[in-house]
């Protein structure tokens, strides 16, 4: 192969665009990052940082544009987000310019617990993207979709499962059910790792940095706030799956946002998803990038922890 050939990333403003480009100069890749016409210099100049990463400003409903600028390419990953109107709209779009422009792989935007699993219409989000998976296979082009469980990173967030403040875990179900998680961060490393192989990769690679149940995030967590480590945290049951799934489908009428990415209700049905068991990752492909170091729940709480603490409080 050419050691002209390029990765595009489209989407490549958001964080994981820019985390995966970041990734793949590791190891000596050239980046496209596929930006938006009008992008301003705030969301670009991270990505100019990175010596190897070109950026281009593209339409994606410009066909022409769009396939003349991935032409070469080894490889196009898609980091976009969105509804309908991206996932299937604009990433197909991005999809059928990449099979004109004769790219040997694609990796959509998935990123996510595994929905092939989840019965369709428990996950509006995720429906989407199972949606898409027909229209990648008609395509021809050799794709791989890479599912990594929740983001870790998710777990530091205003409405999280670790409550720090509350020193509590919330869970549904069973505190023993366990369940994937994945820094973003690590979540990039593969993904480069994929996109950079010369190797065929399978359809569906699954990935987890650790796995773990509310309960044992109780435990993880307490170790990892050293600060007050007399307090622990508890495990705090909001009812069972069935029900939570009940109280979605009763918000999801009553408050509707049918047109946001995350409305309450539909955090909720990720939720679901993962304590019943249905979008549990098996069997894990970790294993086949080994130079992968991958980064433990009890790690990233404790490194965090240890960051808010030293942070000045305003």
């Amino acid at each position: 192969m050419s050691t002209k050939s390029f990765v595009a990333i489209a989407g490549a403003t958001g964080t994981m665009g820019k985390l995966i480009a970041s990734e793949l100069r590791k190891r000596g890749v050239i980046v496209k990052a596929l930006v938006r016409p009008g992008s301003t210099s705030t969301k670009t100049d991270p990505l100019l940082q990175i010596p190897g990463v070109s950026v281009v400003e593209v339409d994606l409903a410009d066909t022409p544009t769009l396939t003349r600028e991935l032409t070469g390419a080894r490889c196009v990953v898609s980091t976009l987000q969105g509804l309908a109107d991206v996932i299937l709209t604009a990433q197909g779009r991005l999809l059928d310019a990449a099979v004109s422009a004769k790219v040997p792989r694609f990796i959509p935007s998935d990123f996510s617990i595994d929905f092939t699993k989840t019965k369709t219409g428990s996950n509006r989000n995720l429906d989407l993207r199972r949606s898409f998976h027909p229209r990648l296979d008609e395509s021809g082009i050799a794709w791989t979709s890479i599912l990594n469980g929740a983001f870790t990173d998710l777990l530091i967030g205003e409405v999280s499962l670790v409550d720090r403040k509350k020193r509590k875990v919330v869970y549904a179900g069973s505190a023993d059910q366990k369940l994937d998680f994945t820094t973003m961060a690590d979540t990039a490393a593969y993904t480069a790792a994929v996109a950079a192989d010369p190797k065929p990769a399978p359809k569906l690679l699954r990935i987890a940095g650790d796995v773990a149940s509310a309960r044992e995030l109780a435990a993880i967590a307490a170790r990892a706030d050293g600060s007050d480590s007399a307090r622990p945290f508890s495990v705090s049951w909001i009812g069972a799956v069935w029900f939570l799934e009940l109280i979605i489908s009763v918000m999801r009428r009553v408050m509707g946002g049918e047109d946001k990415m995350m409305p309450p209700w539909q955090g909720m049905q990720y939720m679901a998803n993962m304590f019943s068991g249905k979008a549990k990752l098996e069997p894990l492909d970790n294993a086949r990038y080994p130079d992968i170091v991958w980064t433990k729940v009890e790690d990233f709480l404790r490194d965090h922890y240890k960051n808010e603490a030293e942070t000045p409080k305003k």
